[in-house]
């Protein structure tokens, strides 16, 4: 195997790393809250939640104890709100059995809700100094280039092969800057299109830049198509102009959020019979569907939905949350306390554009 230039690759790190905020600290709590934000989310788009974050907790007790509600009201619009959940309960798990200081080692870290191996790896190794290395994205690129491997690296025993040999090039000395050098490097340098080879302290030795196969390494398999939903949504309004909403169990996708209630249309009916079905099922009630107040597209992870919003009455019946946790009625100037779903707070936020309505909702 190809010697890797480990020292080489540190030295162009110490003079090429981006400013990050999360880089200016050994705090291993505000280190974890930046790990937990960047998994599969833009350093530009997690470095304003990460400072807020910080600002509302600035230590793990504060987040520990804080409401989930609280915590997943200052993620919102972030993503991947089971990371925001199983983060206030390792919170909760740091002060209860670590005496509010977070666990050094990887074996402990994997203890905590919601760390894996990439995140014990990375916390230990930047705010410990352990011998631990962390495999992304930008490191199964780098390496695969690097060290000439051509298969799928969507495929576990590939995945595991980079993993070993990630294991046996990280130095004693150094190991959070390591790992830290070779994400960055990935992130911007050896890119997915167009890397800057010139500019690269690998590419001496890299395989892939010696044949010319930047284009074709990694290589990975297609992905399965991803599937579209169509979704109706209830506007559900009172005599008094509040909205219905409800809360999400924790369990399900986008738990402990707030939501306009709906669900998936069937084959068989139009989009107005699964708003009225949907709402029955989910509330026990017989509504009136007005007029449609707006659609949206939105793209989730694995799925993308079109979503489609009517304002509803109640016609029959008392609402009770049959599928949810809680149900509440919030008029417009309370609704923004609340933590929403993305596409959620597309509705919200036309919502907060209308002039005054009636006590139907309507114009």
């Amino acid at each position: 195997m190809t010697d890797f230039p480990v020292a080489g690759l540190l030295d162009w790190y110490q003079i090429n790393k981006r400013s990050m905020p999360w880089r200016q600290t050994s705090d291993p709590y505000k280190i974890w809250i930046s790990e937990i934000m960047l998994q599969q989310t833009q350093v530009a788009t997690v470095i304003p939640y990460y400072e807020r974050f910080l600002d509302k907790f600035p230590v793990v007790d504060e987040l520990a104890a804080a409401p989930q509600q609280t915590v997943l009201k200052m993620w919102e619009g972030l993503g991947y709100y089971s990371r925001a959940r199983n983060m206030h309960k390792a919170a909760q798990e740091v002060v209860a059995k670590y005496d509010s200081r977070f666990p050094g080692t990887y074996k402990e870290l994997l203890n905590l809700k919601g760390i894996g191996p990439y995140t014990a790896a990375a916390v230990s190794s930047i705010a410990f100094d352990r011998h631990r290395a962390v495999v992304d994205g930008n490191v199964i690129r780098v390496l695969s280039r690097f060290f000439g491997i051509r298969d799928d690296v969507r495929r576990s025993a590939v995945k595991n092969e980079i993993q070993s040999i990630a294991d046996s090039i990280i130095p004693e000395n150094n190991p959070g800057d390591f790992n830290q050098a070779v994400m960055e490097l990935g992130a911007i340098v050896c890119t997915p299109t167009n890397p800057e080879c010139e500019s690269c302290p690998l590419s001496v030795d890299c395989t892939a830049y010696k044949s010319a196969e930047t284009d074709s390494i990694p290589y990975k398999s297609p992905r399965k198509k991803i599937p579209h939903h169509t979704i109706g949504v209830g506007l559900v309004t009172n005599g008094s102009g509040d909205l219905l909403i409800a809360l999400r169990p924790d369990d399900a996708m986008l738990g402990g959020l707030w939501e306009f209630p709906g669900g998936k249309k069937e084959t068989s009916e139009s989009i107005e019979e699964t708003v009225e079905r949907e709402l029955n099922e989910e509330l026990g009630v017989t509504v009136e569907v007005g007029e449609k107040f707006m659609d949206l597209k939105h793209a989730y992870s694995h799925f993308k939905i079109t979503l489609h919003a009517y304002w509803c009455t109640i016609s029959d019946g008392v609402p009770k949350p049959k599928s949810s946790n809680e149900i509440r009625w919030v008029s417009l100037e309370e609704i923004d306390e609340y933590p929403f779903p993305k596409a959620n707070k597309v509705l919200i936020n036309k919502l907060l554009e209308l002039p005054d309505r009636d006590s139907n909702g309507t114009l």
